[in-house]
């Protein structure tokens, strides 16, 4: 059987959590690849909502071996209580698997992250504070600390004297902090060793063993397209890959296995965060969709920039990441507006371009070129197939699929599980 990536076609928040679960009960494994507890996935189940931030949404769905793969940076304090906040909400989270390879983010790293964002001033990234970007620097730079060093006391206190004899340096002459002692650290890491045992493992063995057992992976991906380090809107990016590309390294899995790749896109656009953002709404109708659709962050409640669909980033994700599908989502927030802009190149320098432009500086200056699409007032919550749409819903849907460049499989028309219109099996090809 394939493997299945699931990821994000725009800067993040598009809803990969409905579309993991909607696809949940049919697939063996879902693998969250990479990223921290600075992302998350909201699921609405009945009357239930779950946030989940470090912990696939495949732990919804009773029959689904969750994982969490060596792509990932994790808080273990941060896992633990949301592990213990599922068990509590009757969720069971035993069969929870953590690559033993995944790297780990320590109270320094949270530190790092917090004061040097402080000390960017207006040129700040946006990032949450939860020390992803310090966690993924130390393992580029081959200082970081695994998962698999709990289990070793001695190399665990080597790593983290090594670690703190430069970061103590930076702390207190360059950021006036107190510097951090090893024992602390030590003794609170120490402490999570025991808990995390039964749930490590060697998860790249695990997943291709599933594989050529029959078994059905999907790869959940957190953020974004454009908010990956390589092919992002950088500087104003996430510390990793959330790409297709990503999912093969931060799980384990040859791309040669993965047959499907599904890109998550919202019927409009948002972003989290600074940095360049050509459709962006700065007005009423910014306010309505971020009203409409709860535009605020699952993870850090941050509101969300709102703006129109953007088709250069539609086309952009098929690029990148050889998207098969998308799966668009929150068609419903559009209901009421007279007429729906859609953009479909930029103005750069009195010049059309039909394509997200490769230098930064031409980005920043992207002046949207729409094209108007009439808009409906009825409620499509109750929609099960394009027909049950309205005909403006019906049009706007066709036009979006005929200038993203791939076919919208999947049309979310509400936040709960059943409300969504399928148009194609998102797991046969």
């Amino acid at each position: 059987m394939p493997a299945i990536v699931l990821l994000g076609a725009q800067w993040g928040d598009e809803g990969k959590g409905k579309a993991t679960d909607l696809l949940g009960d049919r697939v063996d494994y879902v693998v969250r690849y990479q990223g921290g507890n600075n992302a998350g996935h909201t699921v609405v189940i009945g009357d239930q909502k779950y946030a989940l931030h470090l912990l696939p949404s495949g732990i919804l769905s009773p029959n689904v071996i969750p994982v969490i793969g060596n792509g990932v940076v994790i808080d273990p304090a941060v896992l633990l209580e949301e592990i213990e906040g599922l068990n509590e909400r009757g969720i069971d989270t035993s069969k929870l698997v953590i690559s033993s390879n995944a790297h780990l983010i320590t109270p320094y790293h949270r530190t790092i992250d917090k004061v040097s964002e402080r000390f960017l001033g207006k040129a700040k990234i946006g990032t949450t504070g939860r020390g992803i970007g310090p966690a993924y620097a130390d393992k580029i730079s081959r200082i970081g600390i695994r998962v698999q060093d709990l289990f070793d006391e001695s190399i665990l206190q080597k790593k983290l004297e090594s670690a703190l004899k430069d970061k103590n340096q930076v702390l207190t002459k360059v950021f006036n902090r107190k510097d951090m002692q090893v024992s602390e650290i030590l003794e609170e890491y120490l402490g999570f060793a025991e808990i995390l045992r039964p749930y490590i493992a060697d998860t790249a063995l695990l997943l291709n063993q599933a594989l050529e057992d029959g078994k059905t992976v999907l790869l959940e991906g957190s953020q974004g397209t454009l908010l990956d380090v390589d092919h992002g809107t950088y500087p104003f990016v996430t510390s990793s890959n959330p790409t297709a590309g990503g999912a093969c390294t931060g799980s384990g899995i040859g791309p040669t296995k993965i047959e499907r790749v599904i890109g998550i896109v919202k019927a409009y656009t948002t972003r989290v965060g600074s940095g360049p953002f050509p459709t962006e709404l700065e007005n009423e109708d910014g306010e309505k969709l971020r009203t409409i659709g709860h535009e605020y962050g699952t993870t850090t409640g941050r509101n969300r920039r709102c703006g129109w669909y953007d088709a250069p980033i539609a086309r952009f994700a098929v690029r990148i990441n050889g998207l098969t599908d998308f799966f668009l989502t929150k068609l419903d927030v559009l209901t009421g507006w007279e007429r729906i802009p859609v953009c479909v190149a930029y103005e750069i320098n009195g010049k059309r371009v039909e394509e997200i432009p490769s230098s930064q500086t031409d980005f920043h200056h992207a002046v949207p070129i729409y094209e108007y699409l009439p808009g409906w007032n009825e409620d499509i919550s109750k929609a099960r197939s394009l027909s049950d749409l309205p005909i403006n819903a019906q049009k706007y849907v066709a036009y979006l699929e005929e200038i993203s460049g791939a076919p919208m499989s999947a049309i979310g028309v509400g936040p709960g599980r059943d409300e969504t219109i399928v148009t194609r099996d998102l797991l046969k090809r």
